[in-house]
């Protein structure tokens, strides 16, 4: 089955797009949250239902992780998570059970400036309180960028990464923990990586099908029973002029959340695309008393 096949879109300038699949694409401007700045990479918290998400400028530089709470009259003015640190820092992702957050850093360590954007993770203590920030070990982390981490249904930790060996300048990658041997690393290969940049993989809920960014846009990729389908690129009503990033799926996996740079007087904004007609996600925190 086509995962992406819009009939009709709301495109406005640098927004969160809500993505559907088969009916419509709608812009989604939470109030409190979308600003002049370029937002995007938003992550709902399973455990809260707080929104994180990426504030930078509209120019896509200086990214920060910010969070928003609903509240009893709508989303609250974002504020730095308590676990911020010093550098860029970028794609905040869940675990199902709200646990751990994955995001990406050039915080310092030990004193020293990072070079690199690495993978680090952060883990709620029994209190709900967020600890210290570990980085990932190599070689998950390389001496070369890494980008928007995601675990998979099947185990696998999917990211980004400029590592040598891969078929292009940045490719998708991924890791998975083993007892013995630390991580064992595999580059996902020809079907989903290209010689171009290939950033962003987000598997889906059920681990059928991944969505990836690949030199600003969007693509699927299905799994087969052989291993992954070659990619094929979204409907071009998804595909605008601008820049297609950080894909999010629903918790269904029927509605993607990403966002779009158009260049236009918001740089950055939010939309959703159904694939089978409208749910309840994102979550409305417009009506006061919610």
């Amino acid at each position: 089955m086509k995962l992406f096949d819009v009939s009709t879109v709301a495109a406005l300038g640098g927004a969160f797009l809500v993505a559907a699949c088969g009916t419509e694409v709608r812009p989604w401007k939470p109030a409190g949250v979308s600003s002049p700045q370029f937002e995007s990479h938003a992550a709902f918290d399973p455990r809260t239902g707080d929104l994180y998400f990426v504030r930078s400028s509209p120019q896509f530089t200086g990214w920060r992780i910010l969070f928003s709470r609903c509240t009893e009259t709508g989303w609250s003015t974002p504020q730095p998570p308590a676990f911020a640190g010093d550098g860029v820092e970028a794609d905040p992702y869940f675990t199902p059970d709200g646990r751990s957050l994955y995001f990406i850093s050039t915080r310092s360590v030990g004193g020293v400036k990072g070079k690199d954007l690495d993978i680090w993770r952060t883990d709620r203590d029994d209190a709900g309180s967020w600890g210290a920030p570990t980085r990932l070990a190599e070689p998950v982390n390389s001496p070369g960028a890494e980008w928007f981490p995601r675990p998979g249904a099947d185990g696998w930790l999917y990211f980004g990464s400029d590592r040598p060996g891969g078929f292009g300048g940045t490719d998708i990658w991924r890791a998975r923990p083993e007892a013995a041997d630390g991580w064992t690393i595999e580059n996902l290969g020809a079907a989903v990586n290209s010689t171009g940049d290939d950033y962003e993989p987000l598997p889906a809920p059920d681990g059928s099908r991944m969505i990836v960014m690949a030199d600003g846009d969007l693509y699927e990729v299905s799994r087969t029973p052989t291993g992954w389908a070659p990619r094929i690129k979204l409907d071009p009503e998804v595909n605008k002029d601008g820049m297609e990033i950080g894909a999010l799926f629903s918790p269904s996996g029927r509605s993607l959340l990403f966002a779009r740079d158009t260049k236009g007087p918001d740089s950055g904004e939010f939309f959703v695309w159904y694939e089978h007609g409208r749910e309840a996600w994102p979550p409305d925190c417009a009506t006061p008393g919610r």
